[in-house]
């Protein structure tokens, strides 16, 4: 019988490409790696890595392993689902990845709600940024994601994840006072401020500046979007802003005409496969859902 053990290594060198990350993130020495594979190898009588430079690449055996190692995890998700279904209430300690905008705005408001009306939950908060939260509910160090997807970008990663919808949330283009006189010859030479290249929000941001006909001018970026509201009040730069951040900061910034206003990004609860259905997790996205639709009306009030 195969060691889950040592599956579940064999899996982290795939999610990180290397023995030397999966030791990492593991916390194991990079030998004691080493030795668990290759005992799975003498297990399984294939050989499952092989060294590309300074990186591990699963054969193809190796990455049929792991695509049953999935399978096997997500059925021990739903056992404990089951489990958990049974019992009265929803109990147990729940570690939970948020985002800032709505850690800061919309979590709170949660978490007094399932304090309230489920008193055995102890919910705990995590603040990530969208990528690494997603890696650390693939490696099991918390057991779900709030998160935020745009329009045309992928809506979570393949294999092993589930995503809900919680709600919806506006973004918005602004455009900085005193910079634009409305010659769309203009447009293409105000500067940008976005979040790092490669993230999803600035992938949807360049496909709608290039939609309407210009390559925006990327200045400065920063993954703290407060920063971005404080560059356009400023009158520095440009940005995309959601809702949830112009309303924490009380902001009283208009929204361009110039610039499309009918864009949202979603609001996602993302859990390992087959643990959606976790008693706890939906209480936790219905008290999320529940307090975002509260948040939203009470900032339009």
């Amino acid at each position: 019988m195969l060691d889950l053990n040592r599956l579940m290594m064999l899996r982290a060198v795939s999610m990180h490409g290397s023995i030397t990350a999966a030791a990492r993130e593991l916390a194991y020495s990079h030998s004691a790696i080493s030795q668990q594979l290759g005992l799975l190898e003498r297990e399984t009588g294939a050989v499952l890595l092989e060294k590309v430079g300074r990186t591990a690449r699963l054969t193809p055996v190796g990455l049929d392993l792991v695509r049953n190692t999935e399978a096997v995890l997500t059925a021990m998700e739903r056992a404990e689902t089951d489990l958990a279904a049974s019992q009265d209430q929803p109990r147990g300690v729940v570690t939970v990845a948020v985002f800032a905008s709505i850690g800061r705005s919309v979590m709170p408001a949660a978490l007094r709600r399932l304090s309230h009306e489920h008193p055995g939950l102890d919910v705990r908060l995590q603040r990530f940024d969208p990528e690494e939260a997603v890696l650390q509910l693939i490696s099991r160090h918390v057991d779900a994601v709030v998160t935020d997807s745009y329009p045309g970008t992928q809506l979570a990663p393949a294999g092993g994840v589930h995503a809900s919808v919680i709600g919806r949330d506006p973004v918005r283009g602004y455009l900085p006072e005193g910079r634009f006189d409305g010659s769309f010859e203009q447009l293409r030479s105000v500067p940008w401020v976005m979040e790092p290249r490669g993230t999803a929000s600035t992938q949807w941001a360049l496909r709608v500046c290039r939609e309407l006909g210009f390559e925006p001018l990327i200045a400065h970026e920063s993954s703290d979007v407060l920063f971005h509201l404080r560059m356009v009040e400023s009158g520095l730069a440009a940005a995309f802003l959601p809702d949830l951040v112009v309303h924490e900061a009380g902001s009283a910034l208009v929204p361009s005409r110039h610039l499309p206003s009918d864009q949202h990004r979603g609001i996602l609860l993302l859990t390992r496969m087959g643990a959606e259905r976790h008693p706890a997790l939906t209480a936790i996205r219905d008290a999320v859902a529940q307090s975002l639709t509260e948040y939203v009306s009470g900032a339009d009030g």
